[in-house]
């Protein structure tokens, strides 16, 4: 196309936009009609077919651009616009709606900003070019500058990812995407998306919310479309969409097929079209053999970790999502294989007929997978290469695995079921037995009715309740998330319920012998775990059975814990304690990237039990780096390999073997002490400073901040304060003025600074103002007013 035609494209289109500038009347695509025509006309003298349609399909929404741009039929990148003379540059808007849509368009990775006269391209949210055609009021047609930037952003291409890191960096922002535009599709009254999520509650997860729905939404149709991708089938280079990997996907993975099918239904992408073609996009450029690299499991091994890091920091720390390491499950798998086969007589350890092995939180699947690798490298040694086959087999019957995460779940299927495989296994009709489910969730109950439509969804359902409720487990096995609750709410278990019924025998035999505030220490996520563990292998059934968890060690010798302690002695008849320490007093290096310490342990019981005789337990401590810990725990093939020494055997003792030393012996502080209570939980750090000034000073900044500010600085979360509610009780410290935290201004009064012991022996001060402390603890209030002088004078 001859440039003359260009400049005149533009100086048309620019003459267009003076015309309207300073009208303020209609939506900004109206006042900037015609950059569709004029960025076709550019596309053209490039020799590329460019297309631009509007992509505010639902306009309540409010994140999603106003135009996608096509070039040769492929989505490339997007157009938002502003209204003439507002500029290009996000950071200078005012309007909080502008602002709040930028925190959700920054993500993109090809975005054009242009009120038509100022034009910049973005990346990821940071600025690649921009071009002003002049000042306001002006119209220069000199169009190099605008079409070597049209140039830049036509020629975008998504990134292509040669490792399973650099993937779970390309496809994390599009997948937060995704989740964003699915959580604003549910806050439309009759959506599409409500239907969907109404539909999935139904079939699979009957307490998730909203947020829980469009984070599992955003991974589903995440990993189902990498799935299709790897797989050999799409190698060549077929343009990849949701259609087509729902095809791909049927044989061998039929569950993730059928909700794909489901998620993509017409009238719910209309609403999600952004996130969704743009992760077709990108994960259509991915080459499978780069990614693949020397084995296909290697993808998946460490990959959900990495992208969950990348994608939500926040849901990986809640889900607890921390890849264990390898020595740890080796040893883990190793010790129980010991008992299996010398004291529960299974020659053929997991491969046995009838060793069914459960991980209730498989995360990715390494534990099954270690299991299966451990029986087969037996089998070969034992019986010859020849017996691997029928052992495969009979592995794909044993092995069992639950998991809530979509991501997870699919990469944990797909590597079981590559194993079996590759072993030459034939696998169950069902394929390989690993259930997309809330293990706490409550098994009973009818089965539903269910549309023929949701038929496939709901029979993955059926197949994990009827594990729950009928199969018998004999070896449950795993790593089960780390994550506080409050006493009546349980992530994925809803409120009380069946999730709260699951402690039973921990609480009543911790009640009236220990305080509430240490019974707390029960509502997390590894308890309800241990509970359900001891439930489904020592309770549920008679004979031997195995359970060993490595998992955080507050049990060990925790006050609130005792009740937890006495069952596990009554149901097993030996314990084994590998205490890894990490974090609290000890210097000791924690074998995750967590400051939480954390123990290995192993319950047996070798037939029917004993439960008026306590298990013994067996307690060994590793101490050193965390290199030291995984060489020594990488070196442990027995129970031999490690010095034990035993612990007390009181119903209710400590699950550690005393020191050596008068020191067991002293009384405890909660003996001496009279009255003991919990500390306050602020929820917050910053309403506490080192001086009254700082304090004061933090305040007014708070009361300068906007409304919208007000809940990051609060930390709003599921138990936190909140900006706009009603003050709760009991109100002490007394608010320094009347109304909520958002309705606080700079001409408030300044709440009360006063002493407060932030740590032992660290004297800080605290803005004294009961709206900003979740839970404020009066009796302490009151109890250290009168020794305030005293710690003055200090």
């Amino acid at each position: 196309m001859p440039r003359s035609s260009v400049s005149s494209a533009l100086s048309e289109f620019l003459n267009v936009v003076a015309s309207r500038l300073g009208l303020g009347t209609g939506q900004p695509e109206a006042q900037l009609s015609g950059v569709d025509g004029l960025l076709s006309i550019f596309g053209a003298s490039l020799g590329r077919l460019v297309e631009v349609t509007p992509e505010t399909g639902v306009a309540e929404l409010h994140i999603r651009p106003d135009m996608a741009v096509h070039v040769e039929r492929l989505l490339s990148g997007f157009l938002e616009l502003k209204a003439p003379g507002k500029g290009a540059d996000p950071s200078r808007f005012t309007d909080q709606h502008d602002r709040d849509q930028w925190q959700s368009l920054r993500e993109l990775p090809n975005l054009i900003y242009t009120d038509g006269w100022d034009w910049a391209l973005y990346r990821a949210g940071e600025r690649v070019a921009s071009v002003s055609l002049g000042p306001v009021g002006t119209v220069r047609t000199d169009h190099r500058a605008l079409l070597r930037l049209v140039e830049i952003f036509l020629a975008w291409e998504p990134i292509v990812p040669s490792s399973p890191e650099a993937l779970a960096a390309v496809l994390a922002p599009l997948c937060r995407i995704l989740r964003d535009e699915v959580a604003a599709a549910l806050r439309l009254e009759g959506s599409a998306m409500q239907q969907l999520a109404a539909d999935w509650r139904q079939v699979l997860f009957p307490e998730a919310s909203d947020d829980q729905f469009a984070d599992a939404y955003a991974q589903t149709l995440t990993y189902a479309l990498l799935l299709a991708r790897l797989d050999p089938s799409t190698e060549g280079g077929a343009v990849l969409t949701a259609g087509a990997a729902a095809e791909t996907l049927q044989t061998g993975h039929a569950l993730l097929a059928q909700a794909l099918r489901i998620l993509t239904d017409p009238a719910a992408r209309a609403e999600i079209a952004t996130g969704v073609s743009l992760l077709e996009r990108a994960i259509g450029a991915v080459q499978p053999d780069l990614v693949r690299g020397r084995a296909e499991h290697d993808v998946w091994l460490y990959f959900y970790e990495q992208f969950l890091a990348e994608y939500d920091p926040r849901l990986r720390e809640e889900r607890g999502v921390y890849y264990t390491p390898v020595p740890v499950v080796h040893t883990q798998v190793r010790l129980v294989s010991r008992l299996l086969q010398e004291r529960l007589g299974k020659d053929h350890s997991f491969a046995e007929e009838g060793v069914v092995l459960l991980d209730p939180a498989v995360g990715t699947g390494t534990y099954p997978l270690a299991a299966i690798d451990h029986a087969l490298e037996l089998c070969a040694e034992t019986a010859g290469t020849g017996a691997i086959p029928g052992r495969a087999t009979q592995l794909a019957r044993n092995v069992h695995a639950f998991e809530i995460l979509v991501g997870p779940y699919t990469v944990a299927h797909l590597r079981l079921t590559q194993r079996i495989r590759d072993a030459g296994g034939q696998l169950p009709p069902e394929g390989a037995q690993v259930y997309l489910t809330d293990t706490l969730e409550s098994p009973e109950g009818e089965p539903q009715q269910i549309p023929l439509f949701l038929r496939r969804l709901g029979d993955e359902h059926e197949r994990a309740r009827r594990v729950k409720l009928g199969t018998r487990v004999l070896v449950c096995i795993g790593n089960p998330p780390y994550h506080r609750q409050s006493a009546s709410v349980r992530s994925g278990g809803g409120e009380g319920g069946h999730a709260a019924e699951l402690l039973g025998r921990f609480l009543d035999l911790a009640r009236g012998h220990t305080m509430f505030s240490h019974i707390a220490s029960l509502y997390n996520d590894y308890v309800y775990f241990w509970r359900w563990a001891i439930s489904k292998v020592f309770e549920s059934d008679t004979g031997p059975g195995i359970v060993s968890f490595i998992s955080a060690s507050s049990y060990l010798s925790g006050p609130g814990f005792i009740g937890m302690r006495e069952v596990l002695r009554r149901e097993a008849d030996e314990i084994w304690i590998i205490d890894l320490e990490g974090g609290g007093i000890r210097a000791s290096e924690n074998v995750f990237a967590i400051l939480t310490p954390v123990a290995i342990a192993i319950a047996v019981r070798y037939g029917d039990g004993s439960p008026e005789m306590p298990a013994s337990v067996h307690y060994a401590r590793v101490e050193g780096t965390r290199e030291e810990k995984l060489q020594f725990l990488e070196e442990v093939a027995a129970f031999g390999d490690i010095e034990w020494r035993l612990a007390p055997d009181g119903w209710t003792d400590p699950f550690v073997a005393q020191e050596s030393s008068v020191f067991g012996d002293w009384p405890l502080l909660a003996d001496i002490f009279p009255w003991q209570t919990p500390g306050m939980m602020i929820g917050r750090t910053w309403p506490v400073a080192t001086s009254r000034q700082l304090a004061e000073e933090r305040w007014r900044r708070f009361a300068a901040s906007s409304v919208g500010q007000r809940p990051e600085l609060l930390r709003e979360g599921r138990f936190g304060r909140r900006v706009v509610s009603e003050l709760g009780t009991p109100t002490w410290p007394p608010p320094a003025s009347p109304g909520t935290l958002a309705q606080i201004s700079h001409e408030s009064v300044v709440p009360q600074v006063v002493p407060y012991g932030y740590r032992s022996l660290l004297k800080n001060w605290i803005l004294a103002d009961a709206r900003l402390i979740d839970l404020q603890r009066p009796p302490m209030w009151y109890a250290t007013r009168t020794s305030r002088s005293t710690w003055l004078a200090s």
